[in-house]
């Protein structure tokens, strides 16, 4: 049965499956990173990882893998297919698009950055089906966006189109890790919340979740915290779709699973910022939760097989080296 891999890589795990044409889930696995051992043997489980699957497709479905697709974190430049920058998982400039060829007997190989690959399949498979333009954004340890342009992602000139995050709400407010103060993802993300609510609570092992419980049970305190946060978002999306003007904003991520106790003051909260030029666009949950980014991974896989004219891969030689 004709199939692909799709590989979705995080921090500490990876997801994978076998795909079919008719984007049936044949087979579904996980397996830890290791990357407590290091970054060489991050990419060694991915490998590792990848054979396992292939051997799989040929020992139950009758042959091997038509192509592969990966989604990774970090700095990601799919043309070229190179991890660039991973900081969770000390990557510098891997090739692993051309490493995953050469371990899985030449197929093809799409390489994909985690966040554009999951709004790739939110876009076509989930909530963002039939809207010619939308923003996937996930509020997470971080917050980062796609942008889907008729069933496509827009990965900009430079591969960072999206970073969201790092748009500047508050000037002057917290440090972020990009060198900014003030950036959205320091006051909104699933993180952020979390550590304003382990503050105002007392109790340092409180979240996010705990924060969302607390609001639905009328603590003001955590009323405070939750407003801070959603006018923070509100503020962020008000420029993004100020920008991009999208039919449909999907926000996903460990917030987003708070549902109308996110959505139905972020909606109020957006709708309260838009002027008479803009049109305010549907906003909702994301459909595929954390299976987006592998779904996403299999969608790059086909695309390569059905794209007119493939770049050339590797064949089955030794692998490049890895830099890191």
């Amino acid at each position: 049965m004709r199939h692909v891999i799709a590989l979705d890589v995080g921090g500490t795990g990876m997801k994978a499956a076998l795909i079919g044409v008719d984007g049936t889930l044949l087979h579904e696995a996980r397996r830890p990173t290791g990357r407590d051992r290091g970054p060489e043997a991050v990419v060694e489980s991915i490998l590792g990882f990848a054979a396992a699957l292939r051997a799989h497709g040929v020992a139950h479905l009758g042959e091997p893998a038509a192509a592969a697709g990966v989604a990774v974190p970090g700095i990601v430049d799919a043309a070229r297919g190179t991890a660039v920058y991973a900081a969770n998982l000390g990557w510098r400039d891997v090739p692993l698009r051309d490493l995953l060829s050469a371990r899985l007997a030449g197929v093809p190989v799409a390489l994909g950055h985690d966040v554009r690959t999951g709004g790739l399949a939110e876009g076509r498979l989930g909530a963002g089906k039939g809207a010619d333009r939308f923003l996937f954004v996930p509020l997470g340890t971080g917050i980062a966006g796609a942008i889907g342009i008729d069933g496509a992602i827009e990965p900009g000139a430079h591969g960072s189109a999206g970073e969201i995050g790092h748009i500047v709400v508050r000037p002057g407010g917290p440090p972020c890790g990009c060198g900014q103060r003030g950036c959205l993802e320091r006051l909104a993300s699933a993180s952020a919340v979390s550590a304003a609510w382990a503050a105002a609570s007392g109790d340092p092992e409180a979240d996010a979740a705990d924060c969302a419980k607390a609001v639905e049970s009328g603590d003001p305190r955590a009323q405070e915290v939750w407003q801070h946060a959603v006018d923070a978002l509100a503020d962020g999306l008000l420029t993004a779709l100020t920008l991009l003007d999208p039919r449909t904003l999907i926000i996903g991520g460990g917030l987003a699973e708070a549902g109308e106790t996110l959505f139905t003051p972020l909606r109020a909260a957006v709708a309260a910022r838009v002027v008479q030029f803009q049109t305010l666009p549907d906003i909702v949950p994301a459909a595929l939760g954390d299976t987006a980014g592998c779904l996403g991974a299999g969608l790059l896989a086909w695309d390569l097989l059905d794209a007119p004219a493939s770049p050339a891969q590797p064949a089955d030689t030794d692998p490049p080296e890895v830099t890191t």
